[in-house]
């Protein structure tokens, strides 16, 4: 397998076989740069991300591709269940493209039980129902979506490319075509500012509850030295990130407006301070008790240094 790093894959991909059929994300811009050391500089995308800003956006030639799947069917051919297609948006493909990729794998890899990748909101506008029907029955079984919030100003000074309205619309179309979906939603994107803040919380948990997802998780931006950075990108520049206290408010306010049942909540990512894990809505009355005794009691919260990305 030949890569071109770095590959980012979500965790529990850990033990999926990766094709990358395309590189870095649609969402990012290439512009020429005769002083920088590669001739190009990447830019653009969401606020928050640096992934991907090392390489310019483009498919892979499809016969390369396939050359490669063709290559690992057949050293690995009996042992693979599970395939992640990368890098960070391979929905961008066409549907026949994509259609192809899928036949190729199912034929090379005989126990192949699950085939995921990310999409954006974007990805999935550009797709019909039945694009998308098509793609479920040629194996594809889930998606990756960064929602990250669900206030139309976060998304819109984070620069993520679509409103509330248009991920509830992109994501419908995924779950009336029978694709699982996880979703990921970031706490702190809207600073330490009280009202903005809960607004924030709970417009993505309303989203989150439109939904439905199968899989939904939340991380806590870590931005570190780029702090200042993003607080000029989002125009304010009295943004900060949350104090543990803060996070775990608005996590409380998240949880508390989804009704929808169903969806498997994790917030066990390693950027948390706290680890919850549950099944909504049955056990939403307990991750709030967990989180109202958290803020109680701060030796429950996860330690800093044990903080990552």
């Amino acid at each position: 397998m030949r890569y071109v790093e770095p590959v980012y894959r979500p965790p529990s991909e850990a033990w999926s076989l990766i094709f990358q059929v395309t590189l870095g994300c649609s969402n990012l811009k290439t512009k020429r740069d005769p002083a920088s050391p590669t001739g190009y500089r990447v830019q653009g995308g969401c606020a928050f991300c640096v992934a991907y800003q090392t390489k310019p956006f483009r498919a892979r030639p499809e016969a390369e591709v396939l050359a490669e799947i063709d290559a690992a069917g057949a050293a690995l051919g009996g042992r693979v269940e599970r395939v992640f297609l990368a890098d960070g948006d391979a929905l961008v493909l066409s549907t026949n493209r994509l259609l192809r990729i899928l036949e190729r794998l199912y034929a090379r890899f005989p126990r192949l039980q699950r085939v995921t990748s990310y999409a954006s909101p974007q990805n999935l506008l550009g797709k019909t129902v039945e694009e998308l029907r098509r793609l479920r029955e040629a194996g594809l079984t889930m998606i990756y979506v960064g929602i990250e919030s669900g206030d139309d100003e976060v998304l819109r000074r984070i620069d993520k490319g679509a409103t509330a309205a248009q991920m509830v619309e992109a994501c419908g179309r995924a779950k009336a075509a029978g694709l699982a979906q996880s979703l990921t939603v970031i706490l702190g994107l809207a600073g330490p500012d009280p009202e903005r803040s809960r607004r924030h919380a709970e417009a993505t948990g309303r989203v989150l509850d439109a939904i439905a997802p199968e899989y939904a998780a939340a991380l806590t931006l870590m931005l570190e030295e780029r702090v200042p950075s993003f607080a000029e990108q989002v125009g304010d520049p009295e943004w900060r990130e949350l104090t543990p206290v803060e996070a775990l408010r608005e996590i409380h306010w998240l949880l508390s407006v989804i009704e929808a049942d169903g969806i498997e909540f994790r917030s066990n990512h390693a950027s948390n301070w706290l680890a919850l894990k549950g099944r909504l809505r049955d056990d939403r009355e307990r991750l709030l008790r967990q989180i109202d005794a958290a803020l109680r009691d701060p030796r429950l919260l996860r330690p800093e240094f044990l903080r990552a990305l």
